[in-house]
């Protein structure tokens, strides 16, 4: 038996989503609650709906969900915000983005 017990690194990326501000509070408070942060609160959960949800265990089961077009813009550490970030090919990252920081509120450091 090793002495030292060695966690495996997860891999973890970056994602821009929106969510609706009553439901960014939610996340806020129930880190709180948890003493976790709020990526870890949102990554939780959406893994315990995943692993709950039969119907949709059942669609990653399909040929569909191999095909799915990416939506979220995931940036991987490491990468700037330039153009090696991965955008949906619909554009509407850069209205998303511009459009989120005229209505961010949060104060700026």
């Amino acid at each position: 038996m090793p002495l030292l017990e060695i966690a495996q690194t997860r891999r973890y990326v970056s994602a821009m989503i929106r969510v609706e501000d009553t439901t960014a509070r939610r996340i806020d408070q129930y880190a709180a609650f948890t003493k976790a942060t709020a990526d870890e609160v949102v990554d939780k959960a959406l893994a315990y709906v995943f692993a709950k949800d039969k119907d949709f265990q059942e669609f990653l089961e399909s040929p569909q969900a191999a095909s799915v077009p990416q939506s979220l813009r995931v940036r991987l550490h490491g990468q700037n915000d330039s153009a090696s970030a991965s955008e949906p090919s619909n554009g509407s990252a850069s209205t998303a983005k511009s459009s989120e920081a005229a209505h961010d509120s949060r104060p700026r450091s």
